[in-house]
């Protein structure tokens, strides 16, 4: 049996020695182009067991006594409402459940968020991060105005953070919510600037607000705080420093301990961005078990429609979404993508999809910026996904440092953050290249604060440092092609716009 994967955006495979930082866009994007290429429905492969489902109705209006009652008719339970997107989570063991529901007046689509029982299968990390010694902390000597751990930050330069950062730090009056692994808010990094009223743990697809709800146990990932840390670590004598240091950042926790990011979990963190003021999300995981969410499979659409839903209601309330790319060196564009790890949670298996019709959720919904990975060359990372018209920017997510060796002091390849426990280390991935993008669009909104997302979104692209195609795209040197680049100088697959630029979000 395949081995199942976890689903934020690990880090692409790259060559042994280097710690791969999954950037919740790292997981493989592919979508089945034909109902017969797609797996058979969830609700299909287990009966008397139980699954969680969205049913999505009208949005605007309370959950009809009718469709309660035929929700229970069915077999299912409500575990809670979105009446605001008409998105309802329900838990059922009855295996029709879907197909019943979905013949319900005014049920306009409905399907399993996942393959596996409640609770899912556990899996593996594919990488851990290369954990910064005590003894290296110590030994850590910045100039003067740095953080100790600063030196080491090569992606700051990348993007012109280290310039902006003389012009300003980023307003406290702007959040970035981190919907991620958990964020642990006690380390001295983050909590200076860390947003409790914006927090909360949504693994369950309801809102939990007990006090601390948000950050991950030993057991968990520490994905979501090196991403908080990478987004607005404090410019406080302490470790490292973020892109926007002196915004507030939000823990916003939607995946499972197995590593799993579920559709009402997801659903859960737009909506609670949306109705606690979050100016910025930041998006580094793919929503599982498809990679890619092929429309016409009822299951998968009714997940597409659900989490498209709820990333159009954050817009709407006033955030800019912005998310991870992924981490297989796909070209997103192509006319077809074979998926091989498609359903993670149970069995995967070879599909083939049209990634124009399969969408890798969020990273691919109408309004979501799509984020690159750049290494510390300045070049497409080896495993960063990529397409004309798909890819909006680039950014550092780091690579292997025998391919993009960053100029000394800075000695590894891989992008620094804050790890859960008051330590520090290394990660690398689109995950990783997502969060400068929510922090430059963050001191965006922190230098024109009515802007709306729309506003912030056409300046972070104007504002970018436009980057032609680097071609011929040989990372590894063997006399081999690795990817093709298509578009122009200002638009193209593997850059987007071009890559972030800090100094622009502050002085323009």
């Amino acid at each position: 049996m395949t081995a199942p994967y976890a689903r934020y955006r690990r880090a692409a495979a790259i060559p042994a020695g280097m710690a791969m930082a999954t950037a919740l866009a790292f997981l493989p994007n592919t979508a089945a182009t034909a109902a017969e290429d797609a797996p058979a429905p969830a609700a299909a492969q287990a009966d008397a067991t139980p699954l969680s489902y969205v049913v999505n109705v009208k949005p605007g209006h309370g959950t009809s006594a009718y469709v309660k009652k035929a929700v229970a008719k069915a077999g299912g339970t409500i575990v809670t409402s979105y009446d605001q997107i008409g998105v309802i989570v329900v838990h059922s063991s009855n295996a029709d459940f879907a197909k019943t529901i979905r013949a319900v007046r005014g049920v306009q689509s409905a399907g399993a968020t996942r393959t596996a029982p409640l609770p899912s299968a556990s899996t593996g990390d594919l990488g851990a991060p290369k954990v910064l010694s005590a003894a290296e902390v110590a030994a850590a000597d910045a100039p003067a105005g740095q953080d100790p751990l600063q030196p080491q930050q090569w992606d700051l330069p990348a993007i012109k953070a280290d310039k902006a950062h003389e012009k300003t730090l980023g307003s406290k009056k702007v959040t970035v919510a981190v919907i991620d692994t958990g964020v642990d808010d006690t380390h001295p990094d983050i909590a200076p600037n860390f947003d409790r009223k914006a927090s909360v743990n949504c693994v369950s697809g309801k809102p939990d607000t007990a006090d601390g709800a948000w950050r991950p146990s030993a057991e968990e990932s520490p994905h979501g705080t090196h991403v908080a840390g990478e987004i607005a670590a404090a410019k406080n004598g302490v470790g490292m420093t973020g892109v926007a240091p002196g915004v507030k950042v939000s823990g916003i926790k939607v995946s499972t301990t197995a590593g799993f990011f579920y559709t009402e979990a997801v659903v859960c963190g737009f909506v609670w961005a949306a109705e606690h003021g979050v100016d910025v999300t930041n998006n580094s995981y793919y929503t599982d078990p498809w990679y890619f969410n092929c429309k016409n499979d009822p299951d998968q659409k009714a997940l597409v429609e659900a989490v498209g839903r709820a990333s159009r209601y954050a817009e709407k309330k006033g955030a800019v979404n912005v998310a991870a790319a992924g981490n297989e060196n796909y070209d997103l564009a192509a006319d077809e993508i074979t998926d091989p790890s498609s359903p993670n949670d149970t069995t995967p298996g070879d599909r083939v999809v049209d990634p124009s019709e399969c969408l890798d959720i969020p990273t691919q919904l109408p309004g979501v910026v799509t984020v690159a990975s750049t290494g510390a060359k300045g070049i497409k990372s080896s495993f960063s996904n990529h397409g004309l018209g798909v890819i909006d920017m680039a950014a550092p997510g780091g690579d292997s440092t025998a391919y993009q060796k960053p100029d000394a002091p800075a000695t590894s390849g891989l992008i620094l953050g804050t790890l859960p426990g008051g330590k520090w280390g290394y990660m690398a991935g689109t995950s990783m290249a997502s969060p400068h993008v929510a922090g430059v669009a963050a001191l965006i909104k922190s230098t024109h604060p009515y802007a709306s997302p729309a506003l912030v979104k056409a300046l972070l692209y104007a504002e970018a440092d436009a980057t032609p195609c680097t071609d011929p795209y040989d990372i590894n040197g063997d006399g081999k092609i690795d990817a093709v680049c298509e578009g122009t100088k200002n638009r193209n697959g593997f850059y987007g716009w071009g890559i972030a630029d800090a100094l622009d979000a502050v002085t323009k």
